[in-house]
């Protein structure tokens, strides 16, 4: 035997809000789509990826820090709006699940 298992490894990734990390089914992954931040809920969208928590305050940190466009690699500012509709709803709708 040479000692392997057969469960396989969790991919991990960085949030880049809170700077913690985490298995990366647990994180939602977002896309800079024409200077706009778009969650990619899928993981099928093409370009660039950076990973957060779906949690405000990991989102509110990132955009404080400017973490966005440095993780998208992306000129200039990127606008949020967006994305923070969707973490506000997906929120929500989380509490409202028993």
């Amino acid at each position: 035997m040479s000692g392997r298992t057969r469960a396989r490894a969790c991919p991990e990734r960085t949030c880049v809000g809170c700077r913690q990390r985490a298995a990366k089914q647990d994180l939602l992954r977002i896309v800079a789509v024409e200077g706009e931040c778009l969650p990619d809920h899928r993981g099928t969208l093409p370009g660039r990826g950076a990973y957060s928590h779906l949690a405000l305050v990991c989102l509110d940190q990132a955009v404080r820090r400017r973490a966005f466009p440095r993780a998208l690699r992306a000129p200039g500012t990127l606008d949020t709006k967006a994305l923070r509709r969707y973490v506000e709803q997906a929120t929500v709708a989380e509490q409202a699940t028993p």
